[in-house]
């Protein structure tokens, strides 16, 4: 049975008490915050908040412990004009049993000796960028005996497998053996049916991001979704530029974007390009530092599990929340 919390006017102190929302919202309840984290925001009177969480005593409305998971929504007449969704991780959770696997297969099918495993990887994923990953890596640990000498070969080396591996990668998208994230096109859809603009912006392939949005959310949805992707911009995450030229591209204002990310990289580029920045933790991603996201959850979350939604977002634009 879950347990609920309704702080909204009646439940409010009156405006001449000094006491913060935030404070009064403790003394209703307490709770660990295992699947989201609500950050303090300017005020919450005359609007209505629900928190439903997996660890919820609220002595003075119910001492059962809830089983349900966190679900935000604050009503609010604020959207947000563009969400700003990362890729890998968020759309799909590719990382570990799609890029990964892809990158071994090249280096298998090209000879090369070389193969990452999984906690191997989930390090190399600090580096923003597929090419970017392999040279990193390459240097640190020695260049294949195939791989040529001279750097501007070597560049070409890396190009070449990135454009296989890109290619094994987009086969496992077409045959649909990676699944969206729940809630991803519930979102989605929200947003389009309140006229909020929809991108994509991801380090990956540009090809393989596009073969994720039309296969995954399907060809109605990518006519509508712009994609920012690869090499579009000189810099990958943690540099802001990917989502300073979805928003200059886009034409919206940074501050009224609200991204969706997975990783610290991703969420270190949000807040640079001042936009806010929801994460939704990944496989590889879960243990990471997310201290300046404005809310953290562990997926977006389809009915009866929904986490957020599009008012949620709306929220966090109109600075009910602050980072």
């Amino acid at each position: 049975m879950s347990s609920s919390v309704m702080y909204s006017p009646s439940t409010a102190p009156s405006s001449s008490t000094p006491i913060s929302s935030h404070s009064k919202l403790s003394k209703l309840c307490s709770f660990k915050q295992n699947n989201a984290k609500i950050l303090s925001h300017s005020s919450l009177f005359g609007k209505s908040l629900t928190i439903t969480t997996n660890d919820l005593h609220a002595n003075q409305i119910s001492r059962k412990k809830s089983t349900s998971v966190v679900r935000c929504s604050v009503s609010s007449p604020a959207i947000p004009a563009a969400l700003l969704f990362d890729c890998d991780g968020v759309l799909v959770d590719t990382e570990r049993d799609g890029h990964r696997v892809s990158f071994n297969d090249t280096f298998t099918e090209r000879g090369l000796g070389v193969s990452w495993d999984v906690n191997l990887y989930g390090e190399l994923l600090k580096i923003g960028g597929g090419k970017e990953r392999m040279t990193a890596y390459f240097n640190q640990t020695g260049w294949p005996e195939k791989a040529p000498s001279g750097d501007a070969e070597r560049k070409d080396f890396v190009a070449s497998l990135h454009k296989q591996k890109t290619e094994l990668f987009m086969a496992l998208i077409e045959k649909k053996l990676l699944p969206l994230r729940p809630g991803v096109a519930k979102l989605i859809d929200q947003a389009f049916s309140k006229g909020v603009k929809v991108a994509v912006c991801s380090t990956s392939n540009e090809k393989a991001v596009s073969a994720i949005v039309s296969c995954l959310l399907g060809p109605e949805r990518a006519k509508k979704i712009q994609i920012f992707a690869g090499d579009v911009v000189p810099k990958k995450k943690p540099d802001p530029a990917i989502y300073v030229l979805a928003s200059t591209t886009l034409g919206v204002d940074p501050a009224s974007c609200v991204v969706i990310e997975d990783s610290a990289i991703g969420l270190a580029a949000a807040k640079a390009a001042g936009m806010k920045c929801i994460v939704t933790k990944s496989g590889y991603t879960a243990e990471e530092n997310f201290e300046n996201a404005d809310a953290v959850f562990d997926c977006i979350g389809d009915a009866p599990e929904e986490r957020f939604d599009l008012d949620f977002c709306g929220s966090l634009v109109a600075k009910l929340y602050a980072s």
